[in-house]
């Protein structure tokens, strides 16, 4: 029975080492892949230490050197007799190839224990990650609310350089309160924006997002606004108060207000109504005629400008179209920088029509209100939504007045428009129907990649 179970073990001992070994050379080989940086510095090293061996031998008229061969080479003459070369030889080499991987990898082991203490994973996958993320295309992405973080969520897997501008025209919930007790700018989108974007996305999330229950004066608020609103008394203003939250929370890439104004919106209906404040446009539950903002044509704040001006894609969307999109594109500095610019340019259309908002709206529509606003074309492409939800979704939103945004091919061909139609969607067990993170993340990134040529 005992044997047995020794048999056993050292099967299994055998198994797990041809499982281990594999590992271990691949992951020895990634040392190797191009665009590390590391080689190049490894060989130079090795060429500092020739030239310091030579610089001490011509120092000391090579006395020193002289002696230590002839040292050498007695030991060596020695070693062979007593051993022949062709065996003394290979178990020098074997020797010396031993040393040289344990010394490597009890010294890459040391620097991985302190900079990575949590210990999954190695320290070459974290810096190949980290040398093809920063080597990803500048992204410009435009918007606000829970779709702009849906789609940051995604495109930070492919890049780090990716720049989210974001409205401050939220007036209500826990952003409004401290916007009109405090006098901050909203801090609600740019929260989010944070969360999506950071390294340790999902406790971030769950932290920033957490709403007091209890605190006179604390119930409704959300951590992660309280957060940046202390960060800007500390700091001086949003903008700072956001660079300082990027550099705590590790987080890819960088999000901007697009103005520093305190920016408010107005609608005009069709039934004649002026609604003054974002979150009244759509509990007003009419057509909207015009839109606008007080103050009349904010300036943009000027990181935005030069991120636009250096950016490779642009993105504009997914969110509210009036309340999230419109917003961003009333500073007109944003508009104009956009339509400057020569790279490829998109706009990622909501998947249901919103109520008090798009109701009956197509997929033409929300592109003739973004022209309309912004007094020119924008974009040339539109990202469409294949496939419609199941039934049990449509007859959920169904009871919500709202209904999937319907694709009218040839109008939007008449705008001058181009489409990409693919399945970017999520449905939860409740019939909640969202952009998918990864989905859209990925179809954006293939198309940018085959329109650049890369």
């Amino acid at each position: 029975m005992s044997i047995g179970l020794l048999k056993h073990a050292l099967e299994i001992l055998k198994q797990e080492s041809r499982h281990r070994t594999p590992t271990r050379v691949n992951q020895w080989f990634k040392w190797l892949a191009p665009g590390l940086l590391i080689k190049r510095w490894l060989f130079i090293s090795a060429i500092g230490v020739v030239f310091v061996g030579l610089g001490l031998a011509t120092w000391s008229n090579l006395t020193p050197i002289f002696y230590l061969s002839e040292l050498i080479r007695a030991f060596l003459r020695t070693l062979t007799q007593l051993i022949p070369n062709y065996v003394s030889g290979p178990i020098a080499v074997l020797t010396g190839i031993l040393l040289i991987l344990w010394g490597q990898t009890r010294s890459l082991g040391a620097i991985t224990e302190v900079l990575m203490p949590e210990g999954n994973g190695e320290l070459v996958d974290r810096l190949m990650t980290h040398r093809r993320l920063h080597r990803g295309p500048k992204i410009v992405v435009l918007g606000g609310g829970t779709g702009l973080s849906t789609l940051l969520r995604g495109l930070k897997t492919y890049s780090a350089n990716i720049t989210a501008i974001v409205t401050v025209a939220d007036d209500g919930g826990s952003s409004g309160r401290l916007r009109r007790e405090i006098g901050v700018l909203p801090p609600g989108d740019i929260r989010n924006c944070l969360a999506a974007l950071a390294d340790e996305e999902k406790l971030i999330t769950e932290l920033f997002q957490y709403r007091f229950r209890a605190g006179d004066g604390l119930v409704g608020h959300s951590f992660g606004n309280l957060f940046l609103t202390v960060m800007s008394e500390v700091t001086g203003d949003l903008e700072r108060a956001i660079a300082a939250s990027s550099s705590v929370l590790a987080v890819r890439g960088q999000v901007l207000p697009s103005t520093l104004s305190d920016m408010r919106l107005w609608a005009e209906l069709t039934d004649g109504r002026r609604i003054e404040g974002e979150s009244h446009i759509t509990e007003a539950n009419g057509k909207i005629r015009r839109i606008g903002c007080t103050p009349a044509n904010p300036p943009a704040l000027p990181k935005a400008l030069q991120a636009i001006e250096e950016a490779d894609f642009i993105i504009i969307g997914p969110g509210s179209l009036y309340t999230s999109i419109v917003p961003n594109l009333l500073v007109p500095e944003i508009t104009e920088a956009i339509t400057r610019s020569q790279v490829p340019r998109v706009y990622v259309c909501n998947i249901m029509t919103q109520p008090g908002e798009t109701d009956g709206f197509t997929v033409s529509d929300h592109i003739r209100t973004i022209d309309e606003v912004c007094g020119g074309q924008l974009f040339d492409v539109v990202l469409v939504q294949k496939t419609s939800p199941s039934a049990q979704s449509m007859i959920r939103y169904a009871q919500e007045s709202s209904h999937p945004v319907y694709f009218d091919r040839e109008a939007v061909r008449q705008l001058g428009r181009r489409a990409i139609l693919a399945n970017v969607m999520d449905e939860d067990e409740q019939g909640l129907v969202r952009h998918s993170s990864d989905r859209l993340a990925r179809v954006l990134l293939r198309w940018y990649s085959r329109i650049s040529g890369l």
